[in-house]
């Protein structure tokens, strides 16, 4: 397939600058995909699609200050986005502007007194660093950085954690599952009162998932790697799900489908994932999806057209679209049942 197959027009307009207030008052297209029928609901409403003896698994990563900002010797400025820490004191990371930061050059950030040296490049175009000038550099790095928003989002955020889901509890990500956002406390109590269980699985989001698909055949494209964990506790709750398996956000699918094995049972454990689901792709473990809507002619469309349907997606979008949606990481929602 092609890649402008997977293309639509979304204006600035729809693209959601700041997050919905209350979280559950967001809108939710939901899309049924044996008839193609669709409904148009507020986003706490998805309660009244769950049903006892489904098993609704979310993904508690927790975004991690990734974005730095650092001066060169020559007293250029340099932007660091942490997306992976190696080792101790040590870093993967892409910069910007890369160009003019080639190994070897050492760059220093002012907010907490920290020498870094860059070490070499990745095979991806990004840099693995070194930082020091403190006891534990790694805390001191972090707390000198801040909260990365995707590019698309141009008003800074008043409160970081509305870019944090409400169960978010492992810190590793350069992006939110933002399709989590939607969810409260008060919302997840409901759904297990309603006989729904709730399991948790990690996968680290890296900036890459923001990246275009820069081939016209899909199937050429590279798909990052992202780590993932699942508890063995977690995948007893899945794999002992009598209803359906409801994944909240392409991660949560992502790290589902890449530990499943041919009979759809989840084996537990930590890797990382390559998985890049297209259209074809046999889904083992997914019944049911929650997801945002996504950039035209990305890996995240792609994939949730391969669980929907590529017109049916494109259908609802239109719709969406027309009807005033609001899209992107703080936008309405989607539920493909």
């Amino acid at each position: 397939m092609l890649l402008s197959q997977f293309d639509y027009e979304l204006p600035e307009a729809a693209i959601a600058q700041v997050p919905m207030v209350p979280r559950d008052a967001s809108r939710l297209l939901v899309l049924h995909r044996d008839t193609g029928a669709r409904e148009h609901r507020v986003f706490r409403e998805v309660l009244n699609y769950l049903q006892a003896g489904d098993t609704l698994v979310l993904n508690d990563t927790r975004v991690i200050p990734a974005r730095v900002r650092a001066v060169k010797e020559t007293g250029g400025r340099v932007e660091l986005l942490l997306l992976a820490r190696r080792a101790p004191g040590e870093w993967e990371a892409s910069v910007r502007p890369g160009r003019r930061v080639p190994p070897g050059a050492r760059l220093y950030v002012p907010r907490g007194d920290l020498q870094v040296e860059v070490l070499s490049r990745t095979a991806a175009g990004g840099r693995v660093v070194r930082v020091s000038g403190a006891e534990d550099a790694d805390a001191a790095l972090l707390a000198a950085g801040e909260v990365p928003l995707p590019p698309y989002i141009h008003q800074p955020l008043a409160d970081s954690e509305r870019y944090q889901t409400v169960y978010a509890a492992h810190a590793g990500s350069a992006a939110a599952p933002t399709a989590g956002l939607h969810f409260t406390p008060e919302l997840l109590a409901q759904a297990q009162s309603l006989g729904v269980a709730v399991a948790r699985v990690t996968l680290h989001i890296g900036l890459a998932t923001f990246q275009p698909v820069r081939v016209e055949a899909i199937a050429a494209h590279v798909m990052h790697v992202e780590r993932y964990f699942v508890s063995p506790e977690a995948a007893a709750v899945i794999n002992a799900t009598p209803g359906r398996v409801v994944a909240v956000g392409t991660t949560t699918t992502r790290v589902l489908e890449s530990v499943a094995d041919e009979a759809g049972r989840v084996r537990p454990g930590a890797g990382e994932t390559q998985l890049y689901i297209t259209p074809g792709y046999r889904f083992r473990v997914v019944d049911a999806l929650v997801t945002n809507f996504h950039t035209p002619r990305s890996t995240l469309l792609i994939m949730v057209s391969a669980f929907a349907g590529r017109e049916r997606i494109l259908d609802a979008y239109r719709e969406a679209l027309e009807r005033g949606y609001r899209f992107l990481s703080f936008g309405d929602a989607m539920l493909l049942l």
